[in-house]
């Protein structure tokens, strides 16, 4: 056991400073075929400080689909269905554009701020999947209104409508809005217009970047200096899950990306809001707004229009896109034309378990086991090159290697796709790891998961040391206990430690030795104690009332090791005549 508990890790290890270490880590590592996932409030106006506690989108969920680790490679001509390219590097082409047109009036405006256009991208990817994959129209105005779920207080904050429902359509509360996901709060005042058409639209894409841009920028922020960069970011959204996934995001972007046609764009489907009971994880209400606010009373059909976008290109293998599709040819003879070759993803008919064993750990611990899978064609056959999601379902805090929810794993020429290691959390119970295919509507597979937790099999007091005090006074030493599992110092144990009426009888007393509670009221039971990382327990400090008497402490720990200790309470004892000096005898020479 004591391999296990030394791969533990300690209650509040996991701060933003591994997790951040791991992102870097994951992202250097570039392992082949493994995509690890790497698992704020705008800091204000372009020109102001943010007000205290506020943030640009008022801490609304995003999405945290995660890219793969290798760096992207543009396509040199595109295969159908996007092939075996990096379909996560394409970026819609009107989004895009906006992107690298926010980068260009910031470099002219705030030349110190050293604004890229890919960190634009990372946050408009976590906000709104690139506009909902580039869902935009020639202007850059979205399609239908990407809005976040009503604000109300139930997984996040709680604000109540502020624009009448100008923006978001919702006079109870308000919802993020737009392809950067502004608050309306805060749009009215960082609100830009991108594209010169003399209004400043959320639900516009070159709006909302230009806006975005500015509200990074904010505080004379250089975002080359680390430290700024994650100050902008957090300022977008407080939360360490959403600065390293916008950093893992920004750091895939940086390495290559390629356009794609507007609507095209890979859509995300993991949301930081999916397990919050009574949360919308809808970014697109049913009943949109009917109008959007006019600064000025302004009226967009005088307005010059934004940069054009490139026609759509026609693809050829959809119906009613345009395209010829395959044809026959000339009558007199000869075989239809093959149509294009199915890719790998095409080919999967199902999903089958690859091996996978019992996944059980105990809090804090690795799993020992691995998610492993095996994607088949119709005739059993093994397909490779496959992308396969697996995702920690539940409510559980247990996540993969590097601390990361979800994580994408291609499959090798046996078909085989194995997920990394994970880890258990301090939370126990269980839930259910999930593999898909990646681009196909096929049943997933669904794996039970278990984490138990933290246990001790012993309990021994670190002293020998007699526990007594007299009626009404406190006791000298406090107790001190160390709690192991299988000879090992068991870590993070939960414990309880009461006061009872006897051996024999577990219940409360209601006399003799207390703790004190946070008032100084006496207080004879303890719950919620836990043992630090040596396995020791250290109990609050024992008072006796004006009952003398032998009285016995229990201490229980999770995992059923129990210490009974005794605790006397009596007169000390008055000194001994026949030894005490005569007050009236001189002492001897």
């Amino acid at each position: 056991m004591a391999p296990v508990f030394g791969r533990r890790l300690r209650r509040g290890a996991v701060t933003s400073a591994v997790a951040a270490a791991a992102v870097a880590a994951l992202a250097a590592s570039q392992a082949p075929g493994v995509t690890v996932p790497r698992d704020g409030t705008a800091a204000g106006a372009a020109d102001s400080p943010t007000p205290a506690g506020d943030s640009a989108t008022g801490d609304s969920p995003y999405y945290t689909d995660l890219p793969p680790l290798h760096s992207p490679v543009p396509p040199t001509g595109a295969p159908p269905n996007g092939g075996d390219k990096e379909a996560e590097a394409g970026l819609p082409a009107t989004v895009l554009d906006a992107y690298k047109k926010a980068e260009s009036a910031l470099a002219e405006s705030k030349p110190g701020c050293n604004l890229p256009w890919q960190l634009l991208a990372a946050i408009g990817k976590v906000e709104s999947g690139q506009a909902r994959g580039g869902r935009v129209d020639a202007d850059g105005t979205t399609l239908k209104p990407i809005l976040g779920p009503p604000l109300n207080g139930i997984g996040f904050a709680k604000i109540t409508d502020t624009d009448d429902g100008a923006y978001d359509g919702d006079t109870v509360h308000d919802r993020a809005v737009g392809p950067m996901q502004f608050i309306p709060s805060t749009w009215a005042f960082a609100g830009r217009d991108g594209n010169n058409d003399g209004e400043k639209d959320p639900n516009n894409i070159y709006d909302a970047a230009l806006a975005a841009g500015h509200y990074l920028c904010a505080n004379d922020r250089d975002l080359s200096v680390d430290d700024d960069l994650h100050k902008a970011i957090l300022s977008y959204n407080r939360s360490t899950e959403y600065l390293n996934t916008v950093l893992s995001w920004l750091e895939y972007y940086r390495k290559g990306t390629h356009e794609v046609p507007d609507g095209r764009g890979v859509l995300p489907d993991d949301r930081s809001d999916e397990n919050v009971p009574g949360a919308s994880p809808t970014p697109v209400p049913s009943t949109p707004p009917s109008t959007t606010p006019k600064p000025g009373g302004s009226d967009k059909s005088d307005k010059p229009k934004g940069p054009a976008k490139p026609e759509k290109p026609k693809d050829p293998t959809t119906p009613g896109g345009g395209g010829t599709g395959p044809t026959k040819p000339p009558s007199g003879g000869g075989s239809e034309t093959p149509g294009p070759t199915p890719s790998p993803t095409e080919r999967v008919a199902r999903l089958e378990n690859a091996g996978t064993g019992k996944l059980a750990a105990t809090a804090g611990d690795a799993f020992a086991g691995r998610v492993s899978v095996r994607t088949e064609a119709t005739s059993g056959a093994a397909v490779g090159k496959v992308k396969v999601k697996f995702r920690v379902v539940g409510d559980t805090d247990t996540r993969f290697e590097g601390g990361v929810r979800s994580v994408y794993v291609t499959t090798n020429a046996a078909g085989k796709a194995t997920a990394p290691a994970l880890r258990a959390g301090e939370k126990a119970g269980a839930f259910t790891v999930r593999a898909t295919v990646v681009g196909r509507k096929l049943p997933g597979l669904d794996f039970a998961a278990e984490v138990t937790a933290r246990r001790a099999d012993a309990l021994k007091r670190t002293s020998d040391k007699d526990l007594m005090c007299e009626p009404g006074k406190e006791f000298a030493d406090r107790v001190e206990v160390k709690a192991t599992y299988k000879g090992e110092a068991a870590d993070g144990v939960a414990a309880t430690a009461t006061l009872v009426k006897s051996a024999a009888d577990a219940s409360v007393n209601d006399k003799g030795p207390y703790f004190k509670d946070a008032d100084g009221k006496p207080v004879r039971a303890l719950k919620g104690l836990k043992t630090d990382g040596d396995g020791l327990l250290k109990l609050p400090r024992l008072y006796a009332d004006d009952a003398a008497g032998t009285y016995v402490l229990r201490i229980v720990t999770e995992g059923g090791a129990t210490l009974t200790v005794e605790l006397k309470v009596a007169q000390a004892a008055a000194p001994d005549a026949t030894t005490a000096p005569d007050a009236t005898t001189e002492p001897a020479a």
